[in-house]
């Protein structure tokens, strides 16, 4: 048999023979042993709407899926096989809990939440208009930084709206330059969509001329230093004596005071009925793959939430916590919810819409080539089509970390990151294609990983004297988890006791058959 052959039903019997381990014992594999329980107002709503479907949720999901799911979700990165182990030893109940706690006080945190604010605040550079690399850099800096000192999301939001200054000294000012458009109707449009998830093509005439109003005072000047400019309260134009908020009404406008305060005002008051949806039907949506109202950037009144009860407690909390978003995200997280596993016990298609089960989804093109390089011990090359030294990228920069969405390769362009063009969450696709596919399995840019990489010489170095702990190692490198006996069997079977222990190639076929399995392309 050649070895092409060989190591194609090498990928096929791990496929199957993890189906099979899931099939014959999968409260140990992918699942924890007994029944969820409503633990939480999110549970008991979730579980409510499931049994009025008749539709029986999922178990939990084991340890091993948990702590590559966290990580995942919080880090946009792989849990390091000795992060992996020391979770699966700790034996206390509350083990779970407090790693939600530890990630969220890390600083990958902050890289990966920043990545998801920058896609919607469209940052990227654009030659020779827009925002400049320079510009670009310190305004991902300063959403980073809000991200890491967990700023309020209302005072992250009111700093964006009412911001005047240099484009290079006040970061957040870059919003309106980011915007493809300084007419006041297109301002307005890019705060309703981002702020508030609302599209205002469907609001009526008079409300959408009253929403512009408010940001019809803007100022643009120039400086000595030609890619600077001064974003500012422009006191020259004509003022409007009234302008229409989102819900009709009308106000009243100070000649003398910049309407965007006025604004901003009323966008981050508690009682708002779109602010905190917004933001925490879009945060449900970043960790559970589907909005409560979905889609996230479609926030109307006739597409409902498919559980306002859910919705509408989020929202107390985040208001009663002073927007405190890792505080949503702990309640979230700690749900049994959250922690449900992706093996459904009812319709799939409707249990995943119903949160009945976890909701499967292709890695983000950043999340899956860091974690190609992380499992195989290598970095990434970034290129931009903007002449700046700014957008030069190290090779050991992760993917996560680019701060320009211009900065970019082959690899995530094929793989659905988004162009940030629009600022909508949707705009990213991570549906999978025959180009992505083919790409992992035939591409000599990832067999050039698997090859080269310091992955493969740390397990050649066990496997000359412990085959087995080399499997295992390399389980837990990719998949996050031990191998299963059937599975060490496998691939006893496939590397033989006849091979030389100097053969790397038996280690290069296991790294490719697990790369291309679905449990390492996938969040599950």
């Amino acid at each position: 048999m050649s070895r092409l052959v060989a190591v194609a039903a090498l990928g096929y019997v791990l496929s199957v023979g993890a189906a099979a381990a899931q099939e014959a014992d999968s409260v140990s594999l992918f699942e924890a042993p007994g029944e969820p329980s409503a633990t939480s107002p999110i549970d008991q709503a979730v579980f409510a709407r499931l049994d009025r479907e008749g539709i029986q949720p999922s178990r939990l999901c084991s340890d091993s899926v948990f702590v590559r799911r966290a990580f995942l979700d919080l880090l946009g990165t792989l849990p390091t096989p000795e992060e992996v182990e020391a979770f699966l030893a700790d034996a206390s109940p509350d083990k779970r809990s407090r790693l939600i706690d530890r990630l969220l006080d890390r600083e990958e945190f902050a890289d990966y939440w920043a990545l998801r604010w920058c896609d919607v605040l469209r940052v990227k550079s654009e030659f020779p208009i827009n925002l400049w690399p320079n510009a670009v850099q310190a305004y991902h800096q300063w959403i980073r930084a809000a991200v890491r000192q967990n700023m309020p999301y209302d005072q992250f939001v009111r700093l964006i709206l009412t911001s005047s200054g240099s484009n290079f000294r006040v970061p957040q000012v870059n919003f309106y330059r980011a915007v493809q458009g300084r007419e006041p109707s297109a301002l307005a449009k890019a705060v309703a969509l981002t702020f508030m998830g609302d599209r205002m093509e469907s609001w009526p005439k008079d409300r959408r001329d009253g929403m512009a109003v408010f940001f019809s005072r803007i100022g643009y000047k120039g400086t000595i230093e030609w890619k600077e400019e001064i974003v500012l309260f422009d006191r020259a134009t004509t003022p409007t004596a009234r302008a229409v908020l989102p819900d009709g009404t009308t106000t009243a406008l100070d000649p003398e005071a910049d309407p965007r305060d006025v604004f901003a005002d009323w966008l981050i008051a508690a009682e708002n009925p779109w602010f905190a949806r917004c933001a925490v039907n879009r945060l449900w949506f970043w960790l559970m793959g589907r909005g409560l109202i979905h889609e996230p950037d479609d926030v109307r009144p006739d597409n409902p939430p498919s559980h306002p009860d859910v919705l509408r407690y989020l929202e107390k909390e985040f208001i009663a916590a002073r927007y405190d978003v890792r505080h949503v995200l702990r309640l979230i997280m700690n749900s049994s919810t959250y922690q449900l596993s992706a093996v459904p016990r009812s319709d799939s298609l409707r249990a995943a819409e119903l949160f009945g089960c976890c909701n499967v989804a292709r890695l983000d093109a950043e999340v899956l080539i860091d974690a190609l390089c992380r499992v195989t011990g290598t970095t990434e090359e970034y290129s931009s089509p903007i002449p700046e030294p700014f957008t030069w990228v190290p090779k050991d920069k992760r993917s996560i970390e680019l701060p320009d969405g211009s900065i970019t390769s082959a690899f995530l362009e094929v793989f659905g990151r988004p162009t940030r063009d629009s600022g909508m969450v949707g705009e990213r696709n991570n549906a999978p294609t025959a180009a992505q596919q083919l790409h992992l399995l035939n591409s000599g840019h990832v067999r050039t990983k698997i090859e080269r990489g310091e992955t493969l010489r740390r397990l050649q170095g066990i496997a000359r004297t412990d085959p087995e702990k080399a499997a295992a190692t390399l389980y837990l490198t990719v998949l996050s988890r031990r191998p299963t006996a059937e599975e060490l069997g496998i691939l006893k079977s496939y590397t033989g006791d006849k091979r030389s222990k100097k053969d790397v190639y038996p280690l290069v076929d296991m790294m490719w058959a697990l790369i291309n399995s679905t449990e390492f392309q996938y969040r599950h």
